[in-house]
């Protein structure tokens, strides 16, 4: 191998990324995203997880999925935090990346840009249907976006709206089955129109 083709090899080995895992709840984003940063732990790749602090519906720190997977994580409440935490790392994790300020968008980009691969995983379309906070710009940076389906519990097909079953019209509300169902366009705009 001549060292400009083994440079270039070497140089891509280091190159940053974002990833983003999106979809609507219950459809396994964050089972995913554990799923990404285990293996990287396992490749003994520096890795540090980071969770939005207003979400404690499982845990005050780990990032855990509905199936009750988790990971240990840092809770903050400013995406800037993230950069200040994740010095020396190779791979970041970002859960329920919805809840986070727009700056989120630059800090993933600086991570990306110094050589960290950056996972994100977040709601990309609120309770209403319409893009939730910086999931939407994330995507379109991304070098790579998984969109995940859950189960619509009304007909069975795959469903990626998160249809909110208590009366709050807040754009925030934290909860679980006890707040929300997946339910595919049919279904979730069919309610909607009776």
């Amino acid at each position: 191998m001549l060292f400009s083709e083994h440079n270039f090899a070497h140089n891509r080995l280091n190159t940053g990324s974002i990833e983003v895992i999106c979809g609507s709840m219950f459809s396994g984003k964050t089972e995913e995203l554990i799923r990404r940063l285990k293996r990287a732990q396992f490749a003994k790749l520096p890795t540090e997880i980071f969770k939005p602090a207003v979400d404690i519906r499982y845990a005050a720190a780990d990032v855990v999925s509905h199936d009750l997977n988790s990971i240990p994580s840092t809770a903050v409440s400013h995406s800037s935090a993230i950069l200040l935490l994740s010095a020396d790392t190779k791979v970041v994790g970002i859960d329920e990346a919805q809840f986070f300020d727009d700056e989120l968008i630059n800090v993933c980009n600086q991570l990306a840009n110094k050589g960290v691969r950056v996972i994100i995983a977040g709601l990309d379309m609120d309770f209403q249907g319409n893009p939730f906070g910086p999931i939407p710009p994330l995507m379109a940076i991304a070098e790579h976006v998984t969109k995940v389906h859950a189960v619509c519990v009304q007909c069975g097909a795959p469903a990626n709206f998160s249809y909110r079953i208590v009366e709050n019209e807040n754009r925030v509300l934290i909860g679980e089955k006890d707040s929300y169902e997946p339910r595919c366009r049919s279904c979730y705009f069919h309610v909607d129109h009776q």
